[in-house]
């Protein structure tokens, strides 16, 4: 049978898109066809492999208390031994089907998105080893083997926002994201090390057997400083406050990359790695508490910036930013279900969103500020589709996949928290807002510029068909998950919270019909002067335009203690440490000029002074022989 084939052989699937990386790499990156052909089929047999595990899952006896493993050494240091391996339960058999899925939709639509760049074999090699990576990072049996795979993510990010590194702006955003997330690892790196000193094993299900049990001798105390050490990793790779600052800047990267990192691999990771380690953090109420408010303020906070970006791109990525709080903020109310139901559906339509907004772009000789556009449902009516599809998904729209997974984290926040649920709640409200207002301004109206307008066309496709297959599952896949239960068919174990408490999924989506229709109003209608609303709301407007100042408050922090420590820390070094080094070498100096008359290379001379010190010795020895005798003769 495939399925107990794919099982056992699950280890292909992150491994193939790595072999792809090797062979793009090193033999034919230069024929770009070629590369993209070898892409994509490396990732079509791990998405087949993926779809052989999730049914193998489904169809047996695997849960979250009786997975699959495969282990074996991979090294020791003393008495340490570290395994590596292949964890397979439902959790990572529905990662596994999201992140094949939105990985191999990705690179066929890049086959076109990408086509006459210089960089084209060259780009697939890297969109392999991301996937790969991020594969890896998903079947890991350990926090050290998952570790490793979490930098290789990170490593790929770093290249793929960078992707265009002659581009001033590009490189500071790679090097923006890569040195932000460093933050967050070296968090996670100090937990990952106090766990391996505390039980003296990383392991995933060893641990789970573990923590229970030295809560019960030792209390919660110290576990509680290793699971915020832990979650300050998720804070740096999936994008929250307040670390949150390199994601909207990753869209210096093409579009393509974009759509991975915000819908499957990077971003994500963070809140697998929650997930993952769910055993731990549900143990500890205040650890789980700090999530929520931290996933429940990053929600609101990023939609709150979302609403005045003109950047098609940009307003997507704070979007992202709002969505991966929404996950966040379930985790930490206790509801590992509804996250990952979010998680999910979240992947197609933001890919999708994504994708057609480079559609647009591309169309648009890669303009990217909505406010130049505009009329262009007329001209691209398959990308207008499919984003018309993904704005009523994110914002909660029956029956579309984002309505089923967004209600259910509003009914769990509901369950424990009123003031998170109003922050949801709210949060649901400016989403559907502003991505209504992305969707009206960009395709409704007039054009802003007819000679752009006359230029823009639809897309080819291979960008066409991966925005079809999204718009499909976008619509799809919330309604199945609901229908055949998404919590009892992952079986993700006792999840609290499970179903649609349709009282809150009835306000909801009156809220966010509201807000399509106050968007209509504004842009569509104009009944309101745009202008005229940004006026009234002052300042409140310019900190939502310029993103609270965030990165302005950074750059100030980095002039005033590091600039300032810098400057401390080089007096002392030109003062102190190298005048203490300049008079240990002068004294050195002055000792070597005293002695150095009797280095002066003639054998005379050293002859002359070895006779002298023979003859003082032979004087010393005569004096002492006479010291001697004489107390040898006052003895007798």
């Amino acid at each position: 049978m495939f399925n107990e084939f794919a099982l056992e052989h699950a280890w292909l699937i992150p491994l193939l898109p790595a072999v792809s990386f090797v062979i793009i790499g090193m033999l034919t990156r230069s024929y770009g066809r070629l590369s993209a052909a070898i892409a994509v089929t490396m990732s079509t047999v791990s998405f087949l492999l993926a779809i052989g595990v999730a049914a193998a899952v489904a169809a047996g006896n695997i849960t979250v208390d009786a997975p699959f493993v495969q282990k074996l050494s991979w090294f020791h240091i003393g008495g340490v031994e570290i395994s590596m391996g292949v964890l397979i339960d439902p959790l990572t058999a529905m990662m596994l089907m999201v992140v094949t899925t939105v990985s191999l939709l990705v690179q066929i639509y890049s086959c076109g998105y990408m086509k006459g760049d210089a960089g084209y074999g060259r780009f697939f090699a890297f969109l392999s080893l991301f996937a790969g990576s991020m594969l890896g990072l998903v079947i890991a049996v350990n926090f050290l083997q998952m570790y490793v795979f979490w930098e290789l993510v990170g490593l790929c990010s770093y290249l793929l926002i960078g992707f265009y590194y002659y581009k001033v702006s590009a490189r500071e955003a790679a090097k923006k994201a890569f040195m932000t997330t460093r933050v967050g690892d070296f968090g996670l790196l100090l937990g990952i090390l106090l766990l391996q000193l505390t039980f003296g094993t990383l392991d995933f299900l060893e641990l789970q057997q573990l923590v229970p049990l030295y809560i019960l001798q030792f209390g919660s105390g110290f576990l509680t400083i290793i699971a915020l050490l832990l979650f300050v990793g998720p804070i740096g790779k999936s994008g929250q406050f307040p670390l949150h600052v390199w994601l909207p800047d990753a869209m210096e990267g093409p579009t393509p990359v974009s759509a991975l990192i915000h819908a499957a691999t990077m971003v994500v990771a963070g809140v697998y790695l929650v997930g993952r380690s769910f055993f731990l953090f549900s143990q500890l109420p205040e650890v789980m508490t700090v999530i929520a408010w931290v996933g429940g303020f990053t929600a609101i906070f990023a939609a709150s910036i979302a609403i005045t970006q003109r950047q098609i791109k940009r307003i997507l990525a704070y979007s992202t930013v709002s969505q991966l709080g929404y996950m966040m903020l379930a985790l930490g109310v206790g509801s590992l279900t509804s996250s990952f139901f979010h998680l999910m559906t979240h992947a197609f339509f933001k890919a999708m969103l994504f994708l057609s907004a480079g559609a647009v772009m591309h169309a648009m000789a890669e303009e990217a500020d909505i406010f130049k556009m505009g009329g262009l449902r007329k001209k691209m009516p398959v990308t207008f589709a499919a984003m018309t599809v993904g704005v009523l998904a994110i914002s909660g729209i029956p029956p579309f996949a984002g309505f089923f997974s967004k209600d259910e984290i509003l009914a769990a926040a509901a369950s424990v928290s009123t003031p998170l649920y109003i922050l949801a709640t709210l949060t649901a409200f400016m989403t559907a807002f502003y991505m209504a207002r992305l969707l009206f301004v960009t395709f409704m109206g007039k054009p802003a510029s007819q000679e752009a307008y006359d230029h823009a066309h639809e897309v080819g496709w291979f960008m066409r068909v991966p925005l079809i297959v999204l718009a499909v599952l976008s619509v799809v896949s919330g309604l199945w998950a609901h229908l055949v239960g998404f919590g009892e068919w992952v079986r993700f174990g006792p999840a609290q919270h499970e179903g649609i408490n349709w009282l809150i999924a009835g306000s909801s989506t009156v809220l966010a019909v509201l807000a399509l229709g106050l968007a209509w109003k504004i842009y569509v209608a104009r009944s309101w002067d745009v202008d005229a609303i940004a006026a009234k709301c002052g300042v409140l407007y310019q900190l939502s335009f310029h993103k609270f100042y965030i990165d302005e408050i950074y750059a100030a922090l980095i002039r005033v203690f590091v600039d300032g420590a810098a400057k401390v820390l080089y007096w002392i070094d030109v003062n102190i440490v190298d005048n203490i080094v300049n008079i240990l070498a002068g004294l050195v100096k002055a000792v070597g000029e005293l002695l150095s008359p009797a280095e002066n290379g003639q054998a005379q001379s050293y002859a002359g002074v070895y006779l002298c010190g023979v003859i003082i010795l032979l004087a010393y020895g005569v004096y002492y022989a006479s010291k001697l005798m004489a107390m040898l003769g006052g003895a007798f």
